[in-house]
């Protein structure tokens, strides 16, 4: 039996309301499953290159930026 998803705690739904699983979700689930998920805690491990590289790159400059404001 799966076990129910709970809004605000294993996801929640963006501006175009998709569905975005959160990062507790991902870490009970235990691994990468490659889709390039926004809250992946485990660096993308089997998302395919180059699309890997561009994820990685992406969460660097949004916790650059992340980090600017928060000086500010």
């Amino acid at each position: 039996m799966k076990k129910k998803l709970i809004e605000g705690l294993d996801f929640y739904y963006n501006d175009q309301g998709f569905i975005v699983l959160t990062e507790k979700y991902h870490l009970e689930r235990g691994h990468c499953c490659g889709n390039g998920c926004r809250h992946c805690p485990y660096d993308y491990e089997n998302v395919p290159e180059p699309k890997r590289q561009e994820l990685l790159e992406q969460r660097s400059h949004e916790r650059q930026q992340q980090e600017t404001i928060a000086v500010n």
